[in-house]
């Protein structure tokens, strides 16, 4: 199992194509000649007696598929086996950018970054200190009021206060007496005429 693991992150890119019996970059024309003529010669039902057969061929078809998609293909072509492996883990998109950080200049790059200031969290604790809390957190200008969060309840309760006071009063029910002839047409009737 830890044989086949190993084969599975290689980062050659080549496997697929010697499944195929190819050369690395054949045209997408000769992996289909290629896979026909070897998916036929062992299928497990050409070949029923034949385990080893049934295994061949899963992984002519898995070589297949992985070399006519075309965007597996290059990240294949690139990285191997492992960036297959980062691609279905990551998404495809994200493959670059996980082997550029992976990489040994950036891994460099943060360890050198991390030696120079001290710690790695040292601009993330500052800019809590100073945004968020003690003495330099920034003060609203001078004449401004600041902002501040009020409940629901309190602010219900403070317009039910000033419409009172402006000698409005909100309505709390509805009326219990509504009729269907009040409420849409009240006391004009009206006519309408649709001509045909």
């Amino acid at each position: 199992m830890a044989e086949q693991r190993q084969r599975a992150l290689s980062t050659s890119g080549e496997a697929l194509y010697e499944i195929l019996a190819l050369e690395k970059g054949a045209t997408h024309d000769e992996i289909k000649k290629s896979y026909r003529k070897l998916a036929l010669k062992y299928h497990p039902d050409k070949n029923p007696d034949n385990p080893e057969a049934a295994e061949k061929f899963k992984e002519i078809n898995n070589a297949h598929a992985t070399l006519t998609d075309l965007s597996k293909r290059n990240i294949y072509d690139k990285y191997g086996s492992l960036g297959l492996y980062v691609a279905e883990q990551f998404g495809e998109e994200n493959v670059n950018t996980y082997f550029m950080l992976s990489s040994w200049w950036a891994k460099g790059l943060f360890a050198v970054c991390g030696l120079l200031t001290g710690c790695y969290l040292c601009c993330c604790l500052c800019c809590c200190f100073n945004c968020c809390c003690g003495k330099c957190k920034p003060k609203a200008p001078e004449g401004e009021q600041q902002e501040f969060c009020v409940s629901p309840e309190d602010l219900e309760e403070q317009i039910k206060k000033d419409m009172e006071r402006d000698g409005e009063t909100p309505i709390m029910l509805q009326p219990t007496n509504v009729t269907e002839k009040t409420q849409l047409i009240g006391d004009s009737h009206r006519s309408y005429r649709t001509e045909s």
